[in-house]
């Protein structure tokens, strides 16, 4: 690939999504062609995914179901956006990506990393991201961040009970652990400046190096 595949991952209530945008501009002034996306999500198809996905009132949805629509919407917008930009020489910023399936499918629910990963491999094709960004924060800070959030748009992963988000970020170390030399950890408990600053340090250093 000629491009460069970021992405941002972490709790509900991270932050990263906002610094995410707020990176896409900055990145752009200072003359990197970029490109902004989000999973699930992204382009159409994948959008009338989230829809299902994220829905409250599914809360019938079984975990192997909501693993293999995860991953069903990242395939579709990996061939349609991701894949064009990286050819394109862009510099990608993803707003979740196969991280998000092994923490809360693979770990909080139980399905295992391992077999998450697998399903995921089948639909991404060994397309892994450069860098990864793991945007650290306790659940309990990151849910009161969201509470206190009214114009945060609320998805069906926001009911779950904090034992499963504690899950999720046991997930996230887990993974940390696994792949230190693609994954790293932003402070997310300062001030979005200050995380914003961390961020924005390590993908310049990182291009840089190229």
């Amino acid at each position: 690939m000629k491009g460069y595949f970021i992405t941002f991952e972490g709790g509900e209530g991270a932050g990263k999504t906002s610094i995410l945008h707020s990176l896409n501009e900055k990145i752009y002034k200072m003359g990197y062609d970029v490109l902004a996306t989000r999973e699930p999500g992204g382009i159409e198809i994948a959008e009338q995914i989230r829809k299902i996905i994220l829905d409250p009132e599914n809360t019938a949805m079984e975990e192997r179901t909501e693993a293999l629509l995860f991953a069903a919407a990242r395939r579709q917008h990996l061939v349609q956006k991701v894949l064009p930009a990286l050819e394109a020489g862009k510099v990608v910023l993803c707003d979740r990506f196969i991280d998000s399936s092994l923490a809360y499918q693979g770990h909080a629910q139980g399905l295992g990393i391992d077999e998450v990963f697998t399903i995921n491999q089948f639909a991404i094709k060994n397309c892994m991201p450069d860098v990864t960004l793991f945007f650290d924060i306790s659940p309990k800070k990151g849910l009161e961040r969201i509470a206190a959030n009214k114009d945060r748009e609320r998805n069906r992963l926001d009911m779950e009970k904090i034992h499963f988000h504690e899950q999720v970020y046991e997930g996230y170390q887990m993974l940390a652990n696994r792949f230190p030399d693609r994954i790293h950890s932003i402070n997310a408990d300062q001030t979005i400046e200050q995380v914003e600053k961390d961020a924005l340090n390590y993908i310049i250093s990182f291009l840089k190096k190229k």
